[in-house]
């Protein structure tokens, strides 16, 4: 026999009571959904954060002359002059060509005082004949230089105005990985624009111009670009705590991956190149690399850490100091090196006589030495020798400068600096600023002079040996010379 199907018909009271349930349901329902917005409403105010700063941003655009060209090839020009004038040889030296004014390059910069000091980068400004700087309010005023530093590719700029507003500096040793940080700059020459990221990692080394590695940078993920250059990156407080330098890039724009450099070290550069338009650093003197697990394996230590010195130079700080080769370098002058980087970071904070204690790992046991730092190559070579220029004529295209004697006396090397360069067949051939030229077309370079006698009767074509060292090793390069 079959079940009877049941039907269960609730009466009006019930009815009444199952729909106030279900609406009790949906209540609590919709008050736990919103979560994400309430999230959301605690994000940073990136708008009073902008609205606070931007007055103090700057545009910085640049102006480089340069002599007019004949509109017409030279060797059109000479068959040309032969025909009007048969039997006479052309002379080419025209003078009175208008001199072209080309703007070179376009950045961003902040004011840091009221009576119109400007920060900004090395590379947005060096070799410019004229500096513009263009207010948040419109404003456009002439901008002389007071000193440039290219191992922290740092500027320092003066406009001629009072009552600006300006922003201050943060300690960028306080901030953390994961903080949110903003941008305001001219990235492709939109005025004044904001973008906004996290810090994704401190304390990189990124290669750069120089042989020196002096920088360890704020790594972001804020949108910069070309234009950014020379902005600042502010915490939530509105600090400065970084200022926009270098970008990691497969396309030339924005990959997530930009660099900064720490107030803390812009602070130390400004404050030098404000009281005598130079920067000083101190040198220990050691070649040093990574302690990975398998050295600390072999030392005995806890776990991989510090700097190991492979090599001390003789006559060095270090080597005065009683700093040895295969010791392990854990702190300097209160400063813990957890990587080899921190070191050379933490010695270039310091100046010149400086009396630096080190905690070294030796044998087993931890030992404490001082030492007095020297005068770094970069010192000399870019603040007290004026590099020479390699005028047109010359087919190499960059600019030399000597090596100051502490630096000779502590790398043995007789040669000169590159201190500046622009396209052509040294850029073309792989050469870095900061690589010490001791051969050209295998005659060997000890001075600046030595080596525009040497440029100077190079061959207009063909290719030429040029020896340098960088970092410690010495290589051949080749220049491929055109006329």
């Amino acid at each position: 026999m079959l079940a009877k199907s049941r039907t269960t018909v609730l009466k009006p009271h019930f009815a009444r009571l199952a729909f106030s349930l279900a609406a009790g349901i949906l209540a609590v329902a919709l008050q736990i959904g919103p979560a994400k917005p309430l999230a959301a409403a605690e994000l940073p105010n990136f708008a009073d954060l902008v609205e606070r700063n931007a007055p103090s941003i700057v545009e910085i655009s640049t102006i480089r002359r340069t002599a007019a060209r004949s509109p017409v090839a030279d060797s059109e020009l000479e068959e040309l002059l032969r025909r009007i004038n048969p039997g006479q040889e052309p002379d080419l030296d025209i003078e009175g060509l208008p001199e072209q004014r080309q703007r070179a390059a376009v950045g961003s910069g902040f004011l840091i005082s009221g009576d119109g000091y400007v920060i900004t980068n090395n590379h947005v400004v060096v070799g410019a004949d004229e500096i513009q700087v263009t207010l948040n309010d419109r404003r456009v005023f002439n901008a002389q230089i007071i000193g440039l530093d290219e191992p922290s590719d740092l500027a320092l700029l003066k406009v001629d105005a009072e009552g600006l507003p300006y922003v201050g500096f943060g300690d960028s040793d306080a901030l953390r990985v994961g903080e949110w940080v903003l941008a305001i700059g001219s990235p492709f020459g939109l005025e004044f624009s904001a973008a906004a990221g996290i810090v994704s990692a401190k304390g990189r080394s990124v290669p750069g111009r120089s042989s020196y590695n002096y920088m360890a940078f704020i790594q972001t993920d804020v949108a910069i670009n070309q234009g950014n250059s020379g902005g600042p990156l502010f915490n939530l407080e509105g600090d400065v705590i970084g200022i926009n330098s270098q970008i990691l890039s497969s396309t030339g724009g924005s990959n997530g991956i930009s660099f900064s450099i720490p107030s803390n070290v812009a602070m130390n550069v400004i404050e030098q190149l404000r009281e005598s338009g130079v920067v000083e650093r101190g040198l220990l003197g050691v070649r040093m690399r990574e302690v990975d697990f398998a050295l600390a394996e072999i030392f005995g230590m806890e776990r991989p850490r510090g700097a190991f010195v492979d090599e001390v130079q003789p006559q060095s700080p270090a080597a005065r100091g009683g700093i040895q080769n295969e010791d392990i370098i854990l702190e300097f002058n209160g400063h813990a090196i957890e990587y080899y980087t921190d070191l050379p970071f933490y010695v270039g904070q310091y100046r010149p006589g400086t009396e630096a204690a080190v905690r070294l790992y030796r044998n087993g046991e931890l030992i404490e030495q001082t030492v007095v730092l020297g005068s770094s190559p970069t010192n000399v070579a870019v603040a007290e020798t004026p590099a020479a220029r390699i005028e047109r004529g010359n087919p190499l295209g960059f600019r030399v400068a000597e090596l100051g004697e502490e630096a000779k006396q502590i790398s043995g090397l007789e040669g000169v600096r590159i201190a500046e360069l622009d396209d052509g067949p040294g850029r073309e051939a792989g050469l870095l600023e900061g690589d010490v030229i001791v051969a050209l077309d295998r005659q060997p370079v000890t001075s600046a002079d030595r080596f525009a006698e040497v440029a100077g009767n190079l061959p207009e074509s063909g290719f030429v040996p040029i020896r340098i060292v960088r970092e410690g090793q010495a290589t051949t390069l080749v220049l491929e010379l055109s006329p």
